[in-house]
């Protein structure tokens, strides 16, 4: 059992993690932000014999802030129970569609185990975490085999601990973007046969953490078809380091600065992380006296820089990613102006690493030519890209983390190869299931949720929505991706254009 369980209310609607104890005496933290004791958390699926030192999950076990952990309203799931002759792999939980397992954690970096397998049948496994963080791409078992499989997550709060405050979070992020900020962990189980045998979460606040500050072509995008860099680059990395994606849509420097969004960073930084920065789409919109790529621009950066090196930290600039500009040549034009360059001269003038993602999405495009580079992007698009684009994108980061001869190279997983954005992947040749969450918009401006949006976000939403019990069924392409029109009030999740 757990207990007590206590949630301090934040102003901004987040809740606060203030104790969890789990009565067996596995784990206890305490206040959001540091572990006091405890070893691990863990979770044994299915109805068979419960492994010593693990809490049962049943088909029936929903989340709630009372008992801290459980299936998201709405999964669709079976748990079996094959044998007892093994209390962990002996029973499971398994589904024919995506589904949803949160646990309430305090802000910090975690390493999360995951069992696969079925004593009876093969299970092909997607994990994504948080806001569709792709962490294991694809687990395949066969019949009667298991695997273990472990990944590093950073969960956060708007608040920040040094010096006070929170982050000023836009609408989107009280809502549809709600996961990246609440009380808990999120864990998405998608593909044709997904198989979750147990689950194993530990603290983990001495891992190197890699910072991502950017606007929407990096954060963490909530909906199909959307995707970003940043939502990728975690399935490249060993659970030596933990990812925290803290870009957001529609994100200046400026307003990044503005919204405290680098001080957040900053309130858990330590020596030895790291701090990517890609910006340019929304700065170079901004208009005034002093305003420039070489002005405005180059200094805010260097506030960026600066910041970092004075804790310890390794800051990484990276041009802006190029959009979907052709010309009759068949060439991709320079839509950003002055500012590649910018960035360019200030990691020069600074001494820090570059990545040229500007360069590499220009060779990227050109590969794929006028017509088949629409199939990077979402439909109707040139600026923000889809699944397949944002892996590709995120293969140029890690080449570029490779070229600029970082530590990090050591911490790539090993099925990440050299990568050549001149010959990408094919786009035929990939495959991703989407993630079952969606809205709609109404005319009045209220947000209607579907189904699969209500199962999503409703255990925690203290916000009024327009809620549509009767809402249409979720249109596919051909595909199996999910298309949905998305609002244009604001709420959206990729104003940049």
């Amino acid at each position: 059992m757990i207990g007590p369980h206590a949630f301090a209310k934040l102003s901004s609607g987040a809740f606060l993690v203030v104790l969890i104890v789990i009565s067996n005496g596995l784990v206890t933290f305490g206040q959001s932000g540091g572990q006091s004791v405890g070893t691990a958390l863990k979770f044994d699926f299915g109805p068979g014999k419960v492994a010593p030192g693990y809490k049962q999950v049943l088909a029936d076990t929903v989340y709630s802030k009372e008992t801290g952990y459980g299936f998201e309203p709405g999964a669709n799931v079976t748990c079996v129970s094959r044998s007892n002759s093994n209390a962990v792999r002996g029973d499971l939980c398994t589904s024919d569609k995506p589904f949803y397992f949160s646990v309430a954690l305090p802000e910090g970096n975690y390493l999360v185990s995951i069992t696969f397998g079925d004593p009876e049948n093969d299970t092909v496994t997607t994990v994504k975490a948080e806001l569709r963080r792709l962490m294991l791409e694809r687990v395949e078992t066969a019949r009667g085999k298991f695997v273990t499989r472990t990944f590093a997550v950073n969960i956060r709060t708007p608040v920040i601990a040094a010096g006070g405050g929170e982050v000023k979070l836009k609408d989107r992020e009280k809502t549809t973007e709600a996961w990246a900020w609440d009380e808990k962990l999120t864990l998405e189980f998608n593909n044709s046969h997904p198989a979750v045998d147990a689950i194993e979460i530990v603290r983990a606040d001495k891992l190197p953490t890699i910072y991502l500050l950017g606007d929407s072509t990096v954060c963490d995008q909530p909906s199909e078809p959307y995707n970003s860099w940043g939502q990728m680059l975690t399935r490249f990395f060993k659970p030596d380091v933990v990812i925290a994606n803290n870009a957001e849509s529609g994100e200046s420097l400026r307003s990044s600065l503005s919204a405290r969004r680098l001080d957040k960073v900053a309130s858990t930084m330590k020596a030895g992380d790291f701090l990517l920065i890609q910006y340019g789409h929304n700065d170079e919109k901004e208009k005034g006296e002093g305003i420039g790529a070489f002005t405005s621009y180059k200094a805010d950066l260097k506030k960026f820089v600066a910041v970092a090196k004075a804790y310890g930290v390794t800051p990484v600039l990276i041009t802006p990613v190029q959009r979907r500009t052709f010309d009759q040549q068949g060439k991709i034009t320079n839509s950003h102006g002055d500012y590649p360059e910018a960035v360019r001269q200030v990691a020069r003038e600074e001494n820090v690493a570059l990545i040229d993602l500007h360069a590499m999405s220009t060779k990227f495009y050109e590969a794929l030519g006028p017509e088949q580079s629409k199939l990077a992007f979402k439909e109707g698009d040139g600026t923000h890209h889809n699944n397949y684009g944002s892996y590709e994108l995120a293969k140029c980061i890690v080449e570029g983390i490779r070229a600029a001869k970082l530590s990090l190279v050591q911490d790539l997983v090993s099925d990440a190869p050299a990568f050549d954005p001149s010959h990408p992947d094919p786009v035929a040749s990939f495959s991703l299931p989407p993630s079952p969450v969606s809205y709609e918009h109404q005319t009045i401006g209220q947000l209607i949720w579907s189904a699969a949006t209500r199962r999503r976000f409703g255990t925690h939403s203290q916000y009024h929505l327009a809620v549509a019990d009767g809402s249409p069924a979720d249109q596919t392409q051909p595909n199996g991706a999910a298309t949905h029109p998305l609002p244009r009030d604001g709420t959206d999740c990729a104003p940049d254009k």
